[in-house]
């Protein structure tokens, strides 16, 4: 039986893996319960293994994360805290963890459909505006319910959203590394995630709120529906500069098959005042996500094309930044096989 969160609707949304309250285990083998399978990825702060629970060969995939200072400890550890109390179809759902050798074992949920982004960009997907509707509405619902246990995730972008399997559209947000726990007796502010898709509060380092993850759907959604970028720049700063003028266009041949409604959608979230924006609440009831009749059905095929060139940028820059990491740690690169 799942557990469901009787504080949240779920709109009749049967959750496809169960709800676990989960409890740190400090100096256990994760190996005596798990058994550790080939690797499917690795990033800044990890690598995450194919792995399966010996009891019941339920298919998982464990997060391998090595800490040296305190503080990286502390960082890993209010992870997980945040992530044992968020129970949602919408989300990743943590299954396990282990504090064992300097190393963080967290086990997941396995997800096995790749980026939003990817799936979107795969031959055999037809993207339409309706499509774009139907990933931003499962993103707004995740949304809504992270912010109603007052959690602010802070690190929303594409490579962020997966689809749960290769051939359906069923959306999970994942990564709670940067997310942090909304006290109103306390003053928030952070200096840190992907220039990209930061709101201008971020990078101003004022207080931020609910409303700063609304910018980053914004951004998301903006590209989902042309493929561009609203405020990337030649670097950093130049995006950074183009996200604190909050100015962006519509006037691009994408845009030309866009309704307006969506449009109207897009503009409610890109708003410099995070105050105006739309809350994750008022965005689900928005007539974009809430009328079908609202929603295009003509191929975004231009949309796609440029989609295609941003995955395929962002693949090489990571394969970089891979090698970057590997050297620094004194790895051998057989540069032949890159």
């Amino acid at each position: 039986m799942y557990k469901v969160d009787e504080n949240y609707p779920t709109k009749d949304l049967a959750p496809p893996f169960p709800f676990r309250e989960v409890q740190l285990k400090m100096d256990v083998d994760p190996r005596q319960q798990f058994e550790i399978l080939p690797e499917l990825g690795r990033g800044t702060f990890g690598t995450v293994f194919h792995c399966r629970e010996k009891t019941t060969g339920l298919e998982l995939a464990a997060k391998i994360v090595p800490y040296k200072k305190k503080k990286d400890r502390s960082d890993k550890v209010r992870e997980i805290d945040l992530m044992s109390c968020l129970h949602h179809p919408r989300l990743i759902q943590l299954y396990d963890a282990f504090d064992y050798e300097n190393k963080f074992y967290v086990i997941l949920e396995l997800i096995q459909g790749g980026e939003l982004f990817e799936r979107v960009t795969d031959n055999d997907f037809v993207l339409t505006e309706k499509a774009c509707a139907v990933f931003m509405r499962q993103i707004c619902e995740g949304m809504e319910y992270i912010h109603s246990r007052s959690i602010i995730h802070l690190d929303m972008k594409p490579e962020n959203i997966l689809c749960l399997t290769k051939t359906g559209n069923r959306i999970k947000i994942i990564d709670f590394g940067f997310a942090r726990r909304y006290d109103p007796g306390k003053k928030l502010q952070v200096m840190f995630g992907t220039p990209e898709f930061a709101a201008p509060e971020v990078l101003n380092f004022d207080e931020i709120y609910f409303y700063t993850d609304m910018w980053s759907l914004g951004v998301i959604c903006y590209m989902l529906l042309s493929g561009l970028s609203p405020f990337v720049g030649g670097d950093d700063m130049e995006t950074m500069n183009n996200v604190l003028q909050g100015s962006y266009s519509f006037a691009y041949t994408s845009f030309e098959a866009v309704s307006e409604s969506a449009k109207d959608f897009v503009r409610k979230l890109l708003v410099k005042d995070g105050e105006k924006r739309l809350t994750a609440k008022r965005a689900l009831k928005h007539r974009w996500l809430a009328e079908t009749t609202d929603q295009g059905t003509t191929e975004l095929s231009v949309t796609k094309t440029k989609l295609k060139r941003y995955v395929i940028k962002k693949r090489w820059i990571k394969a970089v930044n891979t090698i970057i990491a590997l050297r620094r740690m004194g790895a051998r690169i057989d540069y032949g096989l890159v």
